[in-house]
């Protein structure tokens, strides 16, 4: 049986064109659909696909296009349920540790007097202050004492968009010089990778190397438990190692790859399209 598949994207970057030879190789011709150029009107939408493939860079098209074509009654991957899980940092966070999934500690407050309250139960100085939504390491902040914290959060409180007038606090952990990166599809660890920097970020965005991580137990046990709170598909797993063992950072729902295949020597974006293909069959 021959599907289509359609790439919801807004721009074509190297992960979309490995996915589209990957597509290709398998004897699918994807559709490419920028969600900047639609008019998402359920009376009046003539798209014909079986699957959408969410590869937006922006969260907020891509998930409001999920809501969309699932409405529709067309598969999607992921499903809005996980993404909109995966894009909020505190809702992931929440959801792992109430099922025991290993996590830094963490809280959310939307004043400086409740962030001071909350370092004191966090443990103290440093601290990690990101937003609910965000990637690629952007706006998080490493604050060291009252007087940065002061000044951190007043510039998000009179510059930022009410979205940043909360403010997800996280205990500092010190990485080893580096973190973990594991794809996974459908519960199981298809690979990962470390991503080594000496700053404490360590994402590949900001020019993290990337080194091959041998799969362990510890690490494929928890994918398959992350995957499994979260509602499974195609997830990226960030792990911070700490002395207690692996606890998890964040989940991603459209989890770059480009920087990924060649040291993991797997064919993530083959392995992906694989995915939606399967999820077509057992329909």
């Amino acid at each position: 049986m021959s599907y289509k598949i359609a790439i919801l994207h807004s721009t074509i970057r190297k992960d979309e064109k490995l996915l589209i030879d990957a597509a290709r190789q398998r004897g699918v011709e994807p559709l490419l659909i920028d969600v900047r150029e639609q008019v998402l009107n359920p009376f009046h939408f003539n798209g014909q696909f079986d699957l959408v493939l969410d590869r937006c860079v922006s969260t907020v098209k891509g998930l409001q296009s999920l809501l969309f074509f699932e409405s529709l009654g067309v598969l999607t991957v992921n499903r809005f349920k996980v993404a909109s899980l995966c894009a909020d940092k505190f809702a992931t966070s929440l959801l792992l540790h109430q099922h025991g999934v290993p996590v830094p500690r963490f809280a959310l407050v939307f004043g400086e007097n409740q962030a001071l309250e909350a370092i004191d139960q966090l443990g103290g100085f440093p601290i990690v202050i990101k937003p609910t939504h965000g990637s690629w390491g952007r706006l998080l902040a490493k604050v060291n004492d009252k007087e940065s914290l002061e000044s951190i959060l007043e510039h998000k409180l009179t510059l930022g968009s009410p979205q940043h007038h909360s403010f997800l606090l996280q205990e500092y952990i010190e990485k080893p010089g580096r973190d973990i990166r594991a794809f996974v599809i459908d519960g199981a660890v298809i690979c990962a990778i470390y991503r080594y920097s000496s700053h404490w970020i360590t994402n590949t965005a900001r020019g993290a190397e990337v080194k091959k991580c041998e799969i362990f137990d510890e690490l494929r046990d928890l994918c398959s438990r992350v995957s499994e709170v979260l509602g499974g598909g195609i997830l990226g797993i960030d792990f911070l190692e700490t002395r207690e063992g692996l606890k998890v950072n964040e989940v991603n729902h459209a989890t770059e790859f480009k920087n990924s295949e060649e040291p993991s020597g797997v064919s993530i974006s083959g392995q992906i399209i694989d995915y939606c293909l399967n999820c077509l069959s057992k329909r």
